[in-house]
């Protein structure tokens, strides 16, 4: 069980959920350095409004739109694993190996409008990854996950699953029931839970080991990737058929991330190759009329290997290969942000008419940002 913290003066646990971060915060000066933070984790929140990092000093949130800094605690503590909640005040965050009190088994609600934990759990594992919604928390482990009810931390659910050293694990964060989505107990295969139709569906998207998930906002749609990192598919959740196939290119990669965008038209995927790519979804019938790009060798298909006609990228953005990045949709229409793991953020359109290269738009080092900003203040 989780250890639910002391309740701090007037506190409304309902509400702090949904209380939106404050630009007025008063944060900690950080320890003094020459060198930045070592970034260990960065993720998105659920609207990509805003992204958050966890470093080997504290916890920094930033604005998606103008990538000013909504939030920083440090702690003088070091974190591997951080995860928002929407635009909330509320985040979960797991410490590192070595660090004594805020080690990588012990899951930590931190909830900035009564700067205190509202909760924490101890557990005789490594925690791998953590997954927010309004109504759960999601814990993932190496070969376990564990759900529990936001509201008084109480467990709920415990899947068991094949060895999972990525914490892929994703779940449904709109209104209604949640959809949620892990590995299950054999190598290729997720687990698919309806809690509101009390269904669970078994896929086997590809026969290797899985690298990557997403979900959409309602949990309708799944995309996948193996560790061959050369194809992602597309499920139907609820009946588990295939709807669409689309190739990230010829040779292997480690797929980072994929992204849907809100209205589940596109699709975005990062990998170790240096290419951001956005491909066209036909399983949306408000989809663009622009279709992913197929080999011109297509009408021979049946007589060579299915590369030939394999659906390509529409848009395509280069990123340097020295760092890890994830990607998501920005509020602008047909934009990508794109957030390394070096504090590099990327901000690119594509044209949904002509595709091709992306327009970079902005670029930043958000960790670099910072120290311009420390030493104006100075």
């Amino acid at each position: 069980m989780f250890k639910t913290l002391p309740p701090s003066p007037n506190p409304n646990p309902n509400l702090s959920s949904m209380t939106p971060f404050s630009s007025s915060i008063s944060t900690p000066s950080p320890p003094s350095s020459s060198a930045p933070p070592h970034i260990h984790h960065v993720s998105f929140n659920q609207d990509f409004t805003c992204f958050a990092l966890a470093t080997d000093r504290g916890l920094f949130v930033y604005h998606c739109d103008t990538l000013k800094q909504a939030f920083r605690r440090h702690h003088n503590s070091s974190f591997d694993i951080v995860q928002m909640l929407f635009q909330s005040n509320v985040i979960a965050c797991v410490g590192t190996v070595t660090h004594p009190g805020f080690s990588s088994n012990k899951l930590m609600i931190w909830d900035d409008r009564t700067s205190r934990y509202r909760g924490e759990q101890c557990f005789r594992s490594q925690v791998i990854a953590v997954r927010l919604r309004n109504d759960r928390i999601v814990a993932v482990f190496s070969q376990k996950v564990q759900v529990y009810r936001y509201e008084d931390f109480k467990p709920i659910h415990v899947i068991e699953t094949y060895p999972n050293d990525k914490g892929l694990c994703e779940v449904s964060y709109g209104a209604g029931n949640m959809v949620l989505v892990c590995l299950a107990l054999r190598k290729g295969e997720v687990r698919v839970e309806h809690y509101g139709l009390r269904k669970t569906k078994f896929i086997v998207p590809h026969n290797s080991s899985l690298a990557c998930l997403a979900l959409t906002t309602d949990g309708k749609l799944l995309a996948t990737a193996s560790i061959q990192g050369t194809l992602v598919r597309v499920y139907d959740t609820l009946d588990g058929l295939l709807l669409q196939e689309v190739r990230r290119g010829a040779f292997m990669a480690d797929i980072y991330s994929l992204a849907f965008s809100s209205t589940a038209q596109w699709l975005a995927v990062s990998s170790d190759k240096g290419t951001v790519h956005v491909f066209s979804l036909k399983v949306d019938s408000r989809s663009s009329s622009v279709t992913s790009a197929v080999s011109s060798l297509s009408f021979i298909k049946g007589m060579l290997p299915k590369y030939f006609s394999s659906e390509w990228s529409v848009a395509q953005f280069r990123v340097p290969e020295c760092s890890q990045y994830i990607v998501g949709f920005g509020q602008q229409e047909n934009t990508v942000m794109i957030v390394g793991m070096d504090g590099s953020f990327y901000r690119c359109q594509f044209d949904p008419d002509s595709g091709g290269e992306m327009k970079q738009l902005e670029f930043r080092n958000v960790l670099k940002l910072q120290e311009e900003e420390e030493e104006e203040s100075v």
